[in-house]
């Protein structure tokens, strides 16, 4: 379906093309303006996490142009990290483990434009593993090697690059994980681990179900065997849907998809043979959603209710022409996930200068989508289809890591 929207088989192509490992840059001087946050001033909220349903996290925001926004009820303005940025020199590493996809690209830009405003930052070194563990932790000795103060990763091996990080600490070196929950003690292997608020993000799932669907059958669809991420997920969305006697979730296991597309449309196909009734799909990523839509549709079935995190230009842009066509699915995509580096950033940066940082390290994203509420996605048509277009990135900035 996005293909016949016109988006080009260049910008595809363009998703195979993996960063150079060990790129260094000079930190950009530009500023940011403008832009709102997810994160919650400790002090300054009256109210839960769990108390807050999803109206009213419309539009925390985080999103740079006003074509993006959506009616604001909370609005915390992003942190600003000039205050933060301090006197010292400091050398910043980027690591990424998969990195190469438009997501983690994007993230990057992310990073060095969030640096930008701190004129102390010499240089921006940036490494990837290419999917390589042993690689990720020889990138991270490597940075230490190089003199990093701040360290900046995503943690896609999990426990296995503690040793490294660790050693990194030890080194002096600032460490912030982002994005992946993980092991290890904060003060000793990183700094704090930045992470999305996994349980309240599956409590507003559940929320939104019961206000939209109200009755019918729920299954949630995961990631990788024993990913903790997608447990905490299905934990919160168990516990959200207990207000909802009229929903009832079918799997007591999440569905594993590797988050693979070509597994996730396997394994609903799988779920249409195993249940006759499903009536709203819950995944933890936008590409499962996409493919689990794209598994109906092929066994001619109507697509269920989709709530999702993360979602992607392909997906945005098949959920606006099935609207269009006449044929509409309820939607909800709560997103802005590009922007946990930026959080992760200003954490190592306060760390290693000894300024202060009164931020939480727990993050919730924002509904981008909201179909009971006439909330639509972007779709654009020349930017790639696993593009994130809820970037806090400047408009020109986001278009030209599209077209890199």
């Amino acid at each position: 379906m996005l293909f016949k929207l016109g988006v080009s088989q260049a910008a595809v192509q363009k998703l195979q093309s993996p960063f150079v490992a060990q790129e260094t840059t000079p930190a950009h001087q530009r500023s940011l303006k403008n832009r709102r946050d997810l994160r919650y001033w400790p002090g300054k909220i009256l109210v839960s996490a769990t108390q807050l349903s999803a109206s009213l996290l419309l539009s925390t925001g985080l999103l740079c142009t006003a074509a993006y926004a959506a009616e604001d009820s909370i609005t915390n303005h992003q942190g600003d990290i000039t205050p933060m940025c301090g006197t010292k020199p400091m050398i910043v590493g980027i690591s990424d483990g998969y990195g190469g996809n438009t997501w983690r690209k994007t993230g990057l830009e992310e990073a060095r434009d969030e640096l930008s405003r701190c004129k102390n930052v010499k240089r921006i070194i940036y490494s990837n593993a290419n999917g390589d563990a042993q690689k990720a932790n020889s990138d991270i000795n490597s940075m230490v090697a190089q003199g990093v103060n701040v360290l900046i990763l995503l943690p896609d091996f999990g426990a296995v690059q503690l040793p490294a990080m660790r050693a990194a600490m030890k080194a002096g070196v600032a460490v912030v994980p982002y994005s992946a929950q993980m092991a290890g003690v904060p003060g000793r292997d990183y700094v704090v681990n930045v992470v999305g608020d996994t349980n309240q993000i599956g409590v507003l799932w559940a929320d939104w179900l019961g206000t939209t669907l109200k009755k019918g059958n729920v299954v949630f669809m995961g990631g990788s065997p024993g990913a903790t991420t997608s447990q905490n997920f299905m934990d919160g969305l168990r516990g959200g849907l207990k207000k909802y006697p009229g929903l009832k979730l079918l799997n007591e296991q999440y569905i594993v998809t590797n988050w693979n597309p070509v597994d996730a449309q396997k394994a609903t196909a799988g779920l249409i043979a195993q249940y006759p009734k499903i009536d709203a799909i819950v995944t933890d990523g936008g590409g499962t959603a996409q493919a689990a839509i794209k598994a109906f549709e092929q066994a001619h079935l109507p697509v269920p209710a989709i709530a999702t995190i993360a979602s992607n230009n392909e997906l945005n842009c098949h959920f606006l022409a099935a609207k269009q066509s006449g044929k509409p699915f309820p939607y909800y995509t709560l997103d802005g996930t590009t922007t946990y580096v930026r959080f992760a950033v200003r954490q190592g940066v306060a760390a290693y200068q000894g300024t202060v940082n009164k931020e939480s390290p727990v993050i919730l994203p924002f509904p981008y989508a909201d179909s009971a509420k006439g909330l639509d996605p972007k779709c654009d048509a020349a930017a790639p289809p696993d593009a994130d277009l809820t970037s806090a990135l400047p408009p020109q900035k986001l278009k030209a890591v599209f077209e890199h």
